[in-house]
């Protein structure tokens, strides 16, 4: 596929949460965005920016209040997470979710290949996709490909965390969304997960987008930055646009862009 070609495009998306409450809150607030086919966006902002509602309304999780999400070409504004699944991949903030803990490695990837098709579980459970499991596994270095018939429930959360990688992966789905994925994982541990994540990534060519807290993860994986704020996109910048900024100048972008002063945590600062 044309890496120059647009693959998903959003356009106004609106949504509203407890709407004509006092509860009432715009997590995303006429959102346009256009993607390429072959980019791997980091999503920064802090915590209520709307970024991990922009990947819910992307995935199907629940429908935009308004808009169109067009998907290669289709238009899937609205359509379930079921039916979205076989378009979309993706690994949430916990290696718990996603994974069935009592059901082997092989079990989980053979749900994971025909996810979003009407098939059962036996019929994935034979000698080719078994070796087509193991190929995947074995390039990781990790020697799962030797586990298969491993409860994932015994994994640790870094293994576990892995195997939600290739399972949402492994059918080469058309986006990957990765949803702070090394946030509940130990430094060492995280830094395996992202190196994969990368390495899958560029070998597949598979067009990503990666929520994330961390300004320097942000600036340092991907060829795109986007930075949130209350439900907007405040800053968008391009591989040769962010290869030689710093934090700093990161921040200075958000303020900028935002018209206020960037107040937060520091862990949009350091790992």
């Amino acid at each position: 596929m044309n890496e120059n070609k647009s693959l998903l495009n959003l356009r106004g998306i609106t949504k509203v949460f407890s709407k004509g409450t006092v509860d009432q809150v715009t997590a995303l607030n006429g959102v346009n965005l256009d993607v390429n086919s072959g980019d791997y966006i980091a999503i920064i902002g802090s915590n209520g920016a709307g970024k991990t509602t922009l990947l819910n309304v992307i995935a199907g999780v629940f429908p935009p209040d308004s808009g169109e999400i067009i998907l290669n070409g289709r238009n899937i504004t609205g359509l379930s997470e079921y039916r979205c699944a076989r378009y979309v991949g993706r690994v949430y903030q916990d290696p718990h979710v996603g994974t069935a803990a009592k059901m082997t490695i092989e079990e989980n990837l053979a749900m994971a290949l025909l996810r979003g098709q009407p098939r059962g579980l036996r019929a994935a459970s034979n000698k080719q996709r078994r070796e087509l499991f193991r190929a995947a596994l074995a390039p990781l270095g990790l020697g799962l490909e030797n586990r298969l018939s491993t409860l994932v429930g015994t994994l640790s959360g870094g293994q576990r965390q892995v195997v939600s990688l290739i399972m949402a992966t492994i059918s080469k789905p058309a986006l990957l969304l990765l949803d702070e994925h090394i946030a509940n994982l130990d430094p060492r541990t995280a830094q395996v997960v992202l190196d994969l994540t990368d390495m899958i990534v560029k070998k597949e060519k598979i067009t990503t987008l990666m929520v994330t807290h961390n300004m320097e993860l942000a600036l340092k994986y991907g060829n795109r930055l986007i930075m949130m704020h209350e439900g907007r996109i405040v800053v968008d910048l391009g591989k040769e646009e962010k290869a030689h900024l710093t934090i700093n100048d990161l921040v200075a972008a958000f303020e900028q862009a935002a018209g206020r002063k960037f107040v937060e945590d520091k862990i949009l600062l350091r790992r």
